[in-house]
């Protein structure tokens, strides 16, 4: 059982991302009674806020105007990211992230945040994860092109550590916006942050594979399913998975034979 410690950090950090937490009315039957799920709140709490734990948005150039990013198309949704400076992330980037693929694409993959190669080259999921990301959408009938791929954050935090709360609180706008305008059919979530972020769970991502989540867009009211995945880099790391993320991949492909 979690601490009072452990509860308290998750209820934080659920709270930083702007998240309400009820229990899932999609969990299936042999999900653990545990399975609470978030959905993403309507609308977008302030940093002044009188919580003293909300995080707070850095914008010093006071050029980032959230209704404005709602209504965006992509192109200019991209030129707008280039030059956010919403949380300290920026000051240490080379190139800013934004996305890649297929503007009408009915799978959508959103991992966590770009690493060193994606930050040199500006394009996520390049390097040995995206090889083996690429392989994975063929074996399903995909090619890179044919997808959209994104990440939470737009820029790489140092070190490749996990994204903080109040950077995916700053980035937040951006992503919605993303999913808006591409319309996917179904979402495939790509590790343990995104999986978590895109619908408020708390679980291990070994846990959150195989149920039935869905994404709700606060700017356009959309429901899309997610599933939820391990993240290529862990792949990497543990081969024997890959049969998992298989499964993973051949639901997801069901899910849109089922929405076409």
């Amino acid at each position: 059982m979690p601490d009072a410690a452990g509860t308290t950090r998750r209820r934080r950090y659920l709270q930083a991302m702007q998240v309400d937490v009820w229990l899932s009315r999609e969990r299936s039957p042999q999900a653990p009674a545990e399975s609470a799920v978030a959905v993403p709140a309507s609308s977008e709490r302030h940093a002044s806020s009188a919580n003293t734990d909300t995080p707070t948005i850095v914008d010093p150039a006071g050029t980032i105007d959230v209704a404005e990013v709602a209504a965006m198309p992509l192109a200019e949704l991209e030129a707008t990211v280039a030059g956010c400076q919403r949380c300290p992330l920026h000051s240490g980037r080379t190139r800013t992230v934004f996305g890649t693929g297929a503007a009408d694409a009915r799978c959508m993959i959103i991992g966590e945040a770009p690493g060193a190669e994606e930050d040199l080259r500006g394009e996520p999921f390049v390097g040995r994860a995206g090889q083996l990301l690429n392989a994975m959408l063929r074996a399903i009938g995909f090619s890179r092109e044919a997808v959209y791929i994104a990440n939470i954050l737009k820029c790489r935090p140092p070190r490749n550590r996990d994204p903080k709360p109040e950077e995916m609180v700053a980035c937040s706008p951006y992503l919605r916006r993303q999913i808006a305008l591409v319309k996917p059919r179904v979402i495939l979530a790509v590790g343990r942050v995104a999986a978590q972020y895109l619908v408020g769970s708390t679980l291990a991502i070994g846990r959150m594979r195989g149920q039935s989540y869905f994404y709700e867009n606060s700017d356009d009211g959309a429901r899309i399913p997610v599933v939820a995945t391990y993240h290529p880099a862990y792949l990497l790391r543990s081969p024997l998975e890959k049969r998992k993320s298989w499964e993973d991949l051949r639901r997801a492909r069901q899910l849109l034979e089922a929405n076409p």
